[in-house]
């Protein structure tokens, strides 16, 4: 099977229930390093949106294997952000018989992997 150089792949997890700024918060530490180098930095980072983006960026490389024959060893996260996924609506009792409405945010994280690109 043929190496295509200019190939990115990409992996999109849908409707995770967080934040989608909590989760870019993850994503900005990632977004142009190496494979090994973001598997690194998502291991030991103490938030909770690790463990979608790991998984994500997981899926992007083993796409990027599969489909396309690359090397996991010399793939860069050349895109990675999150979206906006619909809202949860709840409501919750409050005095006097009021409702307060809560609002539970998910998002849609894409990670997207590319080998790199030598400089001539």
């Amino acid at each position: 099977m043929a190496v295509d150089t200019t190939a990115e792949v990409k992996a999109i997890a849908r409707y995770i229930r967080m934040s989608p700024n909590k989760v870019r918060r993850v994503l900005d530490q990632i977004r142009g390093r190496s494979y090994r180098e973001a598997l690194i930095i998502l291991e030991f980072m103490p938030y909770r949106a690790c463990e979608p983006v790991l998984k994500t960026l997981r899926s992007a490389v083993a796409n990027a294997e599969h489909n396309q024959g690359l090397n996991p060893a010399n793939l860069y996260v050349t895109q990675a952000y999150a979206d906006m996924g619909p809202t949860l609506k709840r409501f919750r009792p409050r005095a006097q018989g009021r409702a307060y409405q809560i609002r539970k945010p998910s998002c849609h994280i894409t990670v997207a992997v590319s080998p790199e690109v030598e400089e001539a």
